[in-house]
């Protein structure tokens, strides 16, 4: 059975460590299912992200859709910050470690800001449960002090939309967004 473990830094953050088999064929192992995720719904889409080392991607994040991320390759630094307004977790920060030669999934519910380091060359494998709606892509600023999160790479790698992204403080408050928003 895999062990689901909620985050004791931020409400509704999970990390699932499957349990993986495996024989001299190989090795088999369940990365997801819905009833492991209390506030999850059924994903619709599934993404690949493949980064080089010292790219940073986000901060990011979603009014209505929720992520499921699975590291397949590489060694990634995950940042999340709580941004939901009435959150009992409202402006925490939380760093997760990924490595794709440790089996570990995380889910991610609307409203976390989330980011990551790519601290190797990787692939990120990753659920929604949302399809793409550019209306819910939003952003924070991956330096926000208010975030104040040790990407672990010294010479980042951004886009020029992450590196446009607003501050905590600067976000409109139309676009903060609400524990318990869910559509």
């Amino acid at each position: 059975m895999p062990s689901i473990l909620a985050s004791q830094v931020i409400a509704d953050v999970i990390t699932v460590e499957p349990d993986p088999h495996g024989d001299e064929r190989g090795r088999f192992v369940e990365t997801y299912r819905r009833q492991w995720f209390p506030l999850g719904r059924e994903m619709v889409q599934s993404n690949r992200s493949e980064k080089q080392a010292g790219a940073i991607v986000g901060l990011h994040y979603h009014l209505h859709q929720a992520d499921y991320w699975y590291l397949l390759r590489g060694r990634a630094r995950v940042v999340l910050h709580d941004l939901r307004e009435g959150s009992p977790t409202d402006g925490a920060t939380q760093l997760i470690d990924l490595d794709g030669e440790v089996d570990r999934g995380l889910f991610i519910p609307p409203g976390v800001a989330h980011g990551f380091a790519s601290l190797s060359d990787l692939l990120l494998w990753y659920l929604v449960d949302g399809y793409y709606n550019p209306d819910d892509e939003l952003g924070l600023a991956w330096d926000d002090p208010e975030v104040a999160a040790d990407w672990g790479v010294t010479d980042p790698v951004l886009s020029g939309r992450d590196q446009a992204n607003p501050r905590r403080i600067a976000i409109p408050p139309g676009l903060r967004p609400r524990a318990g928003l869910r559509t």
